[in-house]
C-alpha cells in the first residue's frame, strides 16, 4: 500500500513539474536563454552584451540598453535634441572609438520618456540595422 501511495505521489509531483513550467529546472535539463551581442566591427569594440529581454530591449527593430549590459562606455551626449511622437524627447549620443574618433549620433538616449515604456528610460539605444554595427543573437545554456 506504501508504494502505490508513494507512486500516486511522484506521479503528480511529475505532473505538476510538467504544468508548472519548471520540469527543466526540476529534471536538470539545462534551460537556455537567448542573448545578444552588439559589436563595432570598424574597431572591433564590444558595445554591449547580455540577455535579450529586460537587459537588452529589442523594440521597433532598435536594441535599448540597459546600464548593466553596456560594456562600453565611448557614448557621449551630442546634446542634438530629437522628438518621437509616441516615445517623446530624446538626445543623440556619438560613439567616441577607442582610437579617438567619433562617429556622429550612433545611439540615442530618452530624457523625457513616454511612461507607458519603461523599458527605454534612460538606456542607450541602437539601430538594429545600422551598417556600422553588428548584432549577433545566440543561445546559452543556463
Amino acid at each position: 500500500m506504501t508504494n502505490t501511495a508513494e507512486k500516486g505521489k511522484t506521479e503528480k509531483a511529475a505532473v505538476y513539474r510538467m504544468t508548472s513550467g519548471l520540469h527543466r529546472i526540476f529534471s536538470g535539463d539545462p534551460v537556455s536563454r537567448k542573448y545578444v551581442r552588439i559589436t563595432y566591427p570598424a574597431s572591433k569594440t564590444l558595445i554591449a552584451e547580455g540577455p535579450l529581454g529586460w537587459g537588452v530591449t529589442p523594440f521597433k527593430g532598435n536594441y535599448y540598453i540597459s546600464r548593466k549590459f553596456l560594456v562600453t562606455d565611448g557614448f557621449r551626449i551630442n546634446y542634438l535634441p530629437g522628438l518621437c511622437i509616441y516615445k517623446f524627447l530624446y538626445v543623440w549620443l556619438d560613439y567616441i572609438r577607442p582610437d579617438g574618433t567619433r562617429v556622429k549620433s550612433l545611439g540615442w538616449k530618452y530624457w523625457l520618456p513616454n511612461p507607458l515604456f519603461p523599458f527605454i528610460w534612460f538606456r542607450v539605444a541602437v539601430p538594429g540595422n545600422h551598417p556600422e554595427i553588428d548584432v549577433e543573437k545566440y543561445e546559452k545554456a543556463a
